[in-house]
């Protein structure tokens, strides 16, 4: 079975706006599933591709909104588009905070909901390939000796090898040594490639 490169989740109860949203999301372009309630979303299969949520605020059972707050509790990370028949200002704060891409009223604009959609694919997109850098990232930065590890954390400060060496007990030819196999391994082109790899990492002193 083969998967769409990005698709689109609509979870609505009212079954025309579920047919009309994904009639013009298919007239756009965008693979489409469509789920009546939350419940039924969580049981359905999510392919590993960049996806979006377009998701109802009033819903039976679990509400839209609580269903943004299960998916974070369970480390889902997927932007949610949200609609409503009668938003109101607290919902929509309480949407956005916990990072929604729109919160819309209906009825809405085609070209908004559109639009809205765009924006919440291309976050996903570029969070999916953070996640992949990073742990191809992580793999590299385990291949490092402690020795190695810690020059890197002291070298990304901006210290000198002397400096390092000093700080460390050992020469500054054994630093340049070792500052080499760090660069190498690491895949840095430079100190600054280094230092960016290293604020990816959460790597500080």
């Amino acid at each position: 079975m083969t998967h769409p490169q990005r698709i689109v989740f609509i979870v609505d109860d009212d079954r025309l706006v579920r047919e009309s949203v994904a009639d013009l999301l298919q007239s756009a372009g965008f693979a489409v599933e469509t789920f009546g309630s939350a419940a039924e979303f969580l049981k359905g299969a999510r392919p590993d591709v960049p996806a979006c949520l377009v998701l109802d605020v009033e819903l039976p059972g679990t509400s839209g909104l609580d269903l943004q707050t299960e998916l974070a509790k369970s480390d889902v990370e997927m932007p949610i588009v949200f609609l409503t028949g009668h938003g109101d200002i607290p919902m929509t704060v309480r949407a956005m905070k916990a990072g929604a891409v729109e919160f819309l009223t209906k009825p809405f604009g085609q070209q908004q909901l559109l639009g809205a959609i765009e924006e919440a694919l291309r976050r996903d997109g570029e969070r999916r390939d953070q996640r992949i850098e990073n742990r191809e990232l992580q793999k590299r930065l385990e291949t490092l000796t402690p020795r190695e590890r810690q020059v890197l954390e002291l070298v990304v400060t901006g210290r000198l090898n002397k400096q390092v060496a000093a700080e460390l007990g050992t020469t500054e030819l054994t630093i340049k040594v070792h500052r080499g196999r760090v660069m190498r391994k690491m895949a840095a082109d430079s100190l600054a490639d280094l230092v960016r790899i290293a604020g990816k990492l959460k790597i500080s002193v």
